[in-house]
């Protein structure tokens, strides 16, 4: 698939109307460029748009968000078998978007086919993490206002003048700039798409948004007064002004003459210029917030750092309190946080885990003493398993603070753990890496996929020589290996040994 998946229409099974109980059928497309998801649907036939870099996650099937209002569950027949005995939650898109992770909302869309919707789920996650998206140039992001305004049409299928107005905070100028451009001279009127194009788009923001510092350095460059760069000059400037002199230049090399003209040849739009090897100072604005001069080189972007390092070497993305959404006393505590903070990219996270009450002796996490509320131990657990790996394959530390004293609800709680996970969970040391007093700890790379837990356990003391180890100052804590709990084993650290927490990767539990 490109960036525009092929679907059928669709069912927008958000109710619109307090007394409808029918969705809304509609058809969802993407952009070519994949800046924007957007439908058309309902009575009024207006275009709906969600900026796909605003998306956080996508689901389907039984991960979900399954609508609440009884009409629509029962208008769409949820929880009962559909077509070919596929259930209707299997043709179910979930749109998790927002502006940061916390206050995040969720659209449903149903397709008509189960295949349809799992496409539309992958491809659209795999759009909104795009990691060259998220670090474009100037020009891509003033395509994407380009594009958002040639999206927005009316019922009389033109640009709304208002729509411009808003981009922009001096709406005096703005109309100014329309006027100037020729595309407009009120601003009843609407623009026809096809008068609104890139180029036009490109002399509007020049009218509108005058850079005077970029004429200075052109005048610098020597222009002298002419319109005009010469392939020498701005050779000169991209070897000699924009280029680090401390680069080796074995390794990164000057551009030559021919890559310099290729340049010219990309960002030119006045051809009988580029037969005389010159470039405008519009063509050189555009170079400027071209791809070539990104505030993060694209080759940065990845993963460049050693990552084969013991796993002590490295910091950490870290979140504290990760369940609150608000604050530590009376706030809202959130499955979904645990979901949104590992998509960005965190990879230890923290749960209190609390002794559930007697009817269901289900353990639950919160922040203790405090009137914030209360989610599942299991459906914490189930979300992590759901997205600890969609944005990073490293390995995910679980930082358990563990009030629960009730030995049925720790084994509960590993239970839950072990089944869960499955063979993501490190429950034994790896082959080369036994756990021993300065043994190097297991690289990045060598637990990927991998979720290990750490949990603060009391130390028995027994009366064996043989089964502690002593402590000797300047050392860490023993490692009790002895006696695994379920197959989980355990980790005893003191208080200032918070890195030899992260270096030491079983589980523990009780």
């Amino acid at each position: 698939l490109t960036t525009e998946p092929k679907l059928e229409p669709a069912l927008d099974i958000r109710l619109k109307e307090p007394n409808s109980s029918h969705p809304t059928l509609i058809t969802l497309k993407v952009d070519p460029d994949g800046f924007f998801l957007y439908w058309t649907g309902g009575a009024n036939m207006e275009v709906e748009i969600l900026d796909i870099s605003q998306i956080r996650d996508t689901r389907t099937g039984k991960l979900a968000k399954l609508p609440k209002d009884p009409r629509v569950r029962e208008v769409l027949g949820f929880g009962k078998p559909g077509e070919g005995g596929v259930a209707v939650e299997g043709k179910l898109v979930t749109v998790v978007h927002g502006n940061d992770l916390v206050n995040v909302s969720f659209l449903n869309f149903q397709a008509m086919q189960e295949d349809t919707a799992k496409v539309w789920t992958e491809e659209l996650f795999k759009l909104a993490t795009n990691i060259l998206s998220q670090n474009a140039s100037r020009n891509t992001f003033l395509l994407k206002a380009y594009t958002k305004l040639k999206l927005q049409v009316n019922q009389d299928g033109k640009i709304p003048v208002k729509n411009i107005l808003k981009m922009f905070s001096d709406k005096k100028r703005v109309e100014t700039a329309l006027e100037q451009c020729g595309l407009v001279t009120n601003r009843v009127e609407g623009i026809k798409p096809d008068d609104f194009t890139w180029e036009m788009f490109q002399s509007f923001l020049h009218s509108l948004c005058l850079r005077p510092e970029i004429e200075r350095i052109f005048v610098e460059l020597g222009s002298r007064g002419k319109p005009f760069l010469s392939l020498d000059q701005l050779t000169d400037f991209i070897n000699r002004r924009q280029r680090d002199s401390r680069l080796n230049e074995v390794l990164y090399p000057p551009l030559k003459r021919e890559q310099i003209r290729q340049l010219m040849e990309k960002y030119e739009s006045n051809a009988s210029q580029l037969e005389r090897d010159q470039i405008s100072l519009m063509g050189f604005s555009k170079y400027l917030g071209g791809e070539e001069n990104t505030i993060v080189p694209p080759e940065r972007l990845d993963i460049i750092d050693d990552m084969n390092q013991p796993l002590s070497h490295y910091f950490i993305n870290s979140s504290h309190n990760t369940y609150l959404t608000v604050g530590q006393l009376t706030g809202l505590s959130s499955v979904e946080m645990y979901r949104q903070v590992l998509l960005t990219g965190c990879r230890c996270i923290e749960l209190d885990c609390w002794k559930g009450r007697p009817q269901d002796e289900e353990p639950y996490i919160t922040h203790g003493f405090t009137m914030t509320t209360e989610i599942p131990f299991k459906e914490v657990i189930e979300a992590i398993a759901e997205s600890a790996f969609k944005t990073s394959p490293y390995p995910v530390i679980l930082s358990f603070e563990n009030h629960v004293d009730s030995a049925k609800q720790q084994a509960k709680m590993a239970e839950y753990c072990r089944t869960i996970f499955g063979d993501a969970l490190l429950i034994d040391p790896l082959e080369k890496y036994p756990l021993i007093p300065v043994q190097p700890l297991p690289s990045p790379q060598e637990l990927l996929g991998k979720i290990l837990i750490k949990n603060k356990k009391k130390h028995h003391h027994r009366a064996s020589s043989g089964g502690n180890m002593r402590r000797r100052t300047g050392e860490i804590d023993a490692l009790e290996q002895a006696s695994p709990v379920n197959g989980i084993y355990n980790i005893v650290f003191r208080p200032l040994d918070f890195f030899q927490i992260l270096l030491r990767y079983s589980l523990i539990l009780k």
